[in-house]
């Protein structure tokens, strides 16, 4: 299914997409960030900070805390702030990727959904899959938003990424 290459590829796209994103959304003004663009969350803003909590999630999840959101903060209320906190759980995610091996990959990651009481249980590569996925399913959103906004966000294509 994956390989821990795969990982570390994607993580370092991950961090490559994340700062393109984030310099093309620093040109733009706080409002314009802000404003309602019909996106699921809304804003630019608000899809980069559901990115910023869904991934710190998912890093717990897959460093054995079943109920991550207990322990879940708000999300800046500054965009530099942002952008600090993206940057670090950038390198984060890169590090962690890092040091994966074909047995890391192996078995379940389980947790419960919303803090609830339900638990879930699914393989650790479905979830690293799902993890790099959804990151590049909002970050598409994202990209459509700034470019509707005037901004110019860098290429996003795969085999562009920088060695």
């Amino acid at each position: 299914m994956i390989h821990p290459d795969y990982c570390r590829m994607m993580a370092r796209y991950n961090s490559w997409q994340n700062t393109s994103l984030l310099d093309a959304a620093a040109t733009l003004t706080e409002q314009a960030r802000r404003l309602d663009r019909g996106a699921f969350f809304g804003s630019i803003t608000a899809t980069f900070e559901h990115l910023l909590q869904d991934d710190a999630l998912w890093l717990a999840r897959f460093g054995g805390n079943p109920r991550p959101e207990d322990q879940t903060t708000p999300p800046p209320s500054v965009f530099d702030e942002l952008i600090r906190q993206r940057s670090a759980l950038d390198h984060q995610i890169e590090a962690w990727c890092a040091n994966l091996g074909d047995k890391d990959l192996d078995g379940d990651v389980i947790w419960y959904p919303g803090g609830g009481t339900i638990r879930a249980s699914k393989p650790r590569r479905l979830c690293l899959m799902h993890m790099f996925n959804h990151q590049t399913h909002h970050r598409g959103q994202v990209h459509a938003m700034l470019t509707a906004a005037g901004a110019a966000p860098g290429v996003t294509d795969l085999p562009m990424l920088p060695s």
